[in-house]
């Protein structure tokens, strides 16, 4: 039986082909991903333990926030042993774009640069480093975002908000640094560091030398610290960063999963057909003597290798995804090694998933081969499908329950509080919906054949009618191989339904009520904008329509400390619009205060309640008498009337200024005003209500892209799946599409019927997927947002059905041309 199996694959090798590619993308997927990820953690060890490695002992606050005194370094410096010590100077220093404005919207961070010696832990990417007072350097992402180069002037501000101009002598690799990565660094001479950034304290000292943690705590004395050695620190910042990969790599991991399901699927078909073609051939083998299980363990063989050879291409994708990925992150501004290299772990879960996954698809055709009689080799058995078509017992016991559950568990999702549990609770009823749908997809179908299957011949002439019976005639099989696609443009849809009504609240939330044309702020909490710029701009009146100052400090409000606001009077209801939970606007008198639901559910707080508020002149007590709903957005958790806030803490400066302008005010005429407004201070940053909503669009476009490229490997794996099917009906059909050729067909109607089937499974599979996609879509929207905006994105899903048009008549191509050139008189008498 093995040397049958083997001879068998020999001469099938055109049909295996296809199978063995579906388990190389899925594997490939896998394999890729945990290698990328070993590779990420490397890199992330590599490049802190390069920079850790210098160091002997490190010397750390304890607090976030804290800092290690000036005095400790010349302790340190003291110590015998000691060859060197560096005090790593860090805070906000601002950086100036090409515009005069601060760049980002959180400031750039100055740091103190050791030039020389053993501690000096950063890598020279462009230029030099810096030699005297009036020279800088910038890290690799913030002079790829700034465009700065080596020669160029820069404006740094200082503590005191004064422009100080540098020489941009070098850009350097400061290493995984995540917060120099996210805001960006300015590098200086550690006295210029002091000088630009207003600390003299440090947040790091590095020792190099012959001594030990525990002389360098004696040394230093006192609490608030600790001290580690160099590889302590090394491995504090791997594990650190460990956990962010951790986190990627699981994410990949459950795309990969998916990729897994849908190429098990296309194997599981392709099985079925290979066995429901070899029935003959299986018969005859038992009318040979061979037995049930002889028939069964030759197809569980042939599965194994196929997988096994799939498996092995599949590591060797893996590995080439993998440096792909690396080349990807490292344009990301990380330092991944390209060397790439399988483990052990690796290698054993690819292998192992690619053999069980590809024998547990081939089982169920298996399990049917060993109950060919052994009488069906001497007759012509009809084709499978020919049969008259039952859903079967084994289906209806999967989809029933699946069903009921499905739609439960996503009901009580969405009458649960908004929030994680709920849109697990849906996604789990999505999932008993989905196979509920695979188990009935063949009803679905057979039902296809009806009305619009009986359109759709009649519109297609004869290829288009054929096409519609071939489909039909063999529902399970056409449904295992449309399903395939269902998963991924299924996914697909719900991420972009997602996506869209995400965009949608958050214009309504956002910018219905709170519509504002211009907002200025500083991008960092505690800084704020003086209040000559509001009142500047509301002597234009002729501009502007309203100027509304969001006001703030940080008192103790009930139990804890708050961030407590005020808002210019008579801006609610016009540039600010709440939503009501409980009270009105007008409730808002002297003496109480409006705060978001959010915050009410958390501190426990309800209408009526007193609550103490510690204000400059001693404590008060003021009444909750508004909630509106939802959380703090760009409206304060906790606002008090603006009387009463200036009466409590005073001439504040304001936090933030909200503009709206006059109708048929030119919007040029404005933007100049405003930037004469806030000329003098260049940490005041301007952004229109246009801007921010098209920021918040990017954002959720990105994510939707990156989703939509993960799952895009599944879709290839399911068009492969088409490609598989038409392939094998194809080589099944052979007398059949000769018959027809002798009966006046032509090729190009021989070939339209088979490009008709592939569009119509395409599309079979497709709006299934759009609709389930569109439903889940809603339903996990609901279950994430308390109130929320439903939008269904015509656009991307009219693109997705159009891709797979597209994609089917390209699955076509190679089928179609081989049965068009059949010779017809040999296939005729084709067995």
């Amino acid at each position: 039986m093995i040397r049958i199996v083997l001879s068998r694959l020999g001469a099938q090798r055109g049909r295996l082909l296809l199978t063995v590619v579906a388990v190389v993308l899925g594997v490939g997927f896998i394999s890729g991903t945990f290698a990328l990820g070993d590779l990420m953690r490397a890199g992330f060890a590599r490049e802190f333990a390069a920079s850790a490695d210098k160091v002997d002992v490190a010397v750390l606050p304890k607090g976030d926030g804290e800092r290690l005194p000036a005095g400790m370094l010349e302790k340190i410096r003291a110590l015998p042993g000691v060859t060197d010590a560096r005090g790593l100077v860090r805070a906000e220093a601002p950086l100036l774009g090409r515009d005069g404005r601060t760049h980002g919207h959180v400031p750039t961070q100055g740091f103190s640069l050791p030039t020389d010696g053993p501690l000096r832990r950063y890598t020279v990417l462009e230029g030099r480093v810096p030699a005297a007072p009036d020279e800088a350097v910038l890290n690799e992402s913030l002079a790829e975002d700034t465009g700065f180069r080596p020669g160029e002037s820069i404006q740094v501000l200082d503590a005191k908000e004064r422009r100080h101009t540098f020489r941009l002598v070098g850009v350097v690799d400061v290493g995984i640094d995540a917060e120099l990565t996210s805001r960006g660094g300015v590098g200086f001479l550690a006295e210029t560091a002091v000088r630009m950034t207003g600390q003299k304290d440090y947040v790091e000292i590095d020792v190099a030398g012959s001594v030990t943690p525990a002389q360098v705590g004696a040394a230093i004395g006192g609490t608030g610290h600790e001290v580690v050695t160099g590889e302590e620190l090394s491995s504090r910042l791997s594990s650190e960063a460990g956990a962010d990969i951790t986190m990627i790599t699981t994410g990949l991991l459950a795309f990969g999963l998916i990729s897994l399901l849908v190429a098990g699927l296309v194997i599981a078909n392709t099985f079925t057909i290979l066995v429901a073609q070899r029935a003959k051939e299986l018969a005859l083998l038992r009318c040979l003597g061979a037995t049930r299980r002889q028939v069964f363990g030759a197809v569980v063989v042939e599965a194994a290798l196929v997988g096994l050879v799939g498996s092995l291409v599949g590591l060797a994708v893996g590995l080439a995804l993998a440096a792909g990925g690396a080349a990807a992150v490292n344009a990301l501004g990380m330092d991944v090694p390209v060397e790439v290299s399988l483990s052990l772990r690796t290698v054993a879960i690819a292998l192992s998933v690619g053999l069980v996954m590809t024998v547990l698809s081939a089982l169920p055709p298996g399990f049917r081969a060993t109950k060919v009689a052994p009488l069906a080799a001497l007759r012509t058995e009809p084709e499978p499908g020919e049969r008259a078509f039952r859903l079967g017992r084994a289906r209806w016991a999967l989809a029933a329950p699946s069903a009921v559950g499905g739609l439960a568990l996503t009901v009580i999702g969405m009458r649960m509080e908004p929030g994680e549990t709920a849109m697990f609770t849906v996604a789990g009823g999505g999932a008993l919906t989905f196979l509920a749908v695979v188990a009935l997809m063949p009803l679905l179908v057979r039902a296809f054949g009806l009305p619009t299957g009986g359109r759709l011949g009649r519109r297609l002439g004869l290829p288009g009618r054929l096409a519609v019976q071939n489909v039909r005639r063999s529902p399970r099989r056409t449904a295992a191989t449309t399903v395939a696609l269902t998963v991924g443009v299924g996914l697909m849809s719900l991420f972009a339904v997602v996506g869209a009504s995400s965009k949608a609240t958050a214009d309504q939330k956002m910018f219905e009520q709170f519509p504002i044309d211009y907002r200025l702020h500083t991008g960092v909490t505690g800084r704020t904008i003086p209040r000559g710029v509001a009142d500047g701009l509301r002597e234009r009146d002729d501009l502007f329509s309203a100027v509304t100052s969001i006001r703030s400090v940080d008192a103790e409000f009930g139990a804890n400390e708050r961030m407590v606001a005020s808002m210019t009077q008579g801006s609610l209801g016009i540039v600010a619009k709440p939503e009501m939970k409980h009270g009105s606007l007008e409730d808002l008198r002297p003496g109480t205060v409006m705060i978001s639901e959010g915050y009410a559910l958390r501190d426990g707080l309800a209408m009526g309640d007193a609550v103490p508020l510690k204000t400059e002149h001693g404590t008060v007590r003021v009444t909750v008498s508004v909630v509106y709903a939802g959380e703090a957005g760009m409206l304060p958790d906790i606002l008090l009337p603006e009387a009463d806030f200036t009466r409590y803490f005073g001439q504040v400066e304001d936090l933030d200024v909200y503009v709206n302008l006059q109708k048929g005010v030119p919007v040029s005429e404005a933007n100049d005003v405003i930037d004469t407004a806030v000329a003098d201070h260049p940490r005041v940053q301007v952004s229109t209500g246009a801007a921010m909503k098209a920021e918040f669009a990017k954002a959720i476009d990105m994510l939707i892209g990156i989703f939509a490229g993960l799952l895009g490997l599944a879709i290839i794996i399911a068009l492969f799946g088409i490609v598989n099917t038409l392939t094998l009906s194809v080589v099944e059909r052979t007398r059949e599409s000769a018959l027809l050729r002798a009966l006046g067909v032509s090729r190009r109607q021989l070939r339209g019927m088979l490009s008709a089937e592939a569009v119509i499974m395409s599309l079979l599979g497709a709006v299934t997927g759009v609709l389930l996609g569109t439903v889940f879509g809603w339903a996990a929207t609901r279950s994430l947002f308390t109130s929320f905006v439903f939008a269904l994105p015509y656009g991307q899903i009219l693109l997705y059905l159009a891709l797979a048009v597209v994609a089917g008549l390209l699955a076509a191509v190679l089928p179609a041309r081989r049965a068009a050139h059949a010779p017809i008189v040999e296939s005729l008498s084709a067995d």
